[in-house]
């Protein structure tokens, strides 16, 4: 995996989980939601990377 994309998702992963807690201090669900789903957005393209890597092997 580039080390360019694993900081990207890595960032991204961090931004959300910001995001998450964020709403939950400030109790905006909406907010909260779109951390998650940073974090699941980043999670899946991390997976997309490990997957590309097992076939460049």
């Amino acid at each position: 995996m580039g080390t360019v994309d694993k900081a990207k998702n890595k960032a991204e992963e961090l931004a959300g989980k910001a995001k998450e807690k964020f709403g939950k201090a400030t109790d905006d669900k909406s907010k909260q939601n779109e951390g998650k789903a940073d974090q699941t957005k980043s999670n899946l393209k991390d997976a997309g990377e490990k997957v590309k890597d097992a076939f460049r092997d």
